[in-house]
């Protein structure tokens, strides 16, 4: 993976005029197509007030978590723990909410906006194993230009 050129094309598709949903999205589906173990990318965002996070923009098969609440999965743990989280391997997580049976791992990070825990990308594959630093590097750059789109 070339992180440095898969920044600059996110750095373009945020940086053009188009709405913050229309960014997202594209932002979704270039991650999807552009590398081949993200299987489904996705926002989810806190739903107003409520302890739950809300499917945004999205690429890939469709999926019945539409609503997360806090605690429940991977997402809602996050949602939690504020933290970044990695399964490799997702048979050998007790709490994990499965979107689709070709799902092997996931990982997801926050979005903060002021310190907050908005929301979070997350990315789903359907290979074992398969998340490393430079993903890490990538997603949490993503989610900061998507916190800037925000604030």
């Amino acid at each position: 993976m070339n992180v440095k050129r898969i920044k600059n094309i996110i750095e373009e598709i945020v940086s053009s005029d188009e709405s913050i949903h229309q960014k997202r999205q594209a932002v979704c589906d270039f991650l999807e197509n552009e590398i081949s173990y993200y299987d489904w990318v996705g926002f989810y965002f806190r739903n107003g007030k409520k302890e739950e996070l809300k499917l945004a923009e999205f690429a890939g098969e469709p999926t019945n978590h539409t609503i997360i609440p806090f605690g429940k999965g991977i997402c809602g743990q996050v949602a939690v723990s504020n933290e970044n989280f990695i399964v490799q391997d997702v048979t050998k997580q007790g709490n994990y909410l499965s979107c689709n049976w070709k799902v092997k791992s996931e990982i997801v990070i926050p979005i903060f906006v002021n310190g907050t825990n908005i929301g979070q990308i997350d990315i789903d594959s359907h290979t074992i194993h398969p998340f490393g630093d430079d993903d890490k590097e990538l997603l949490e750059f993503v989610c900061l230009k998507v916190a800037n789109l925000i604030k």
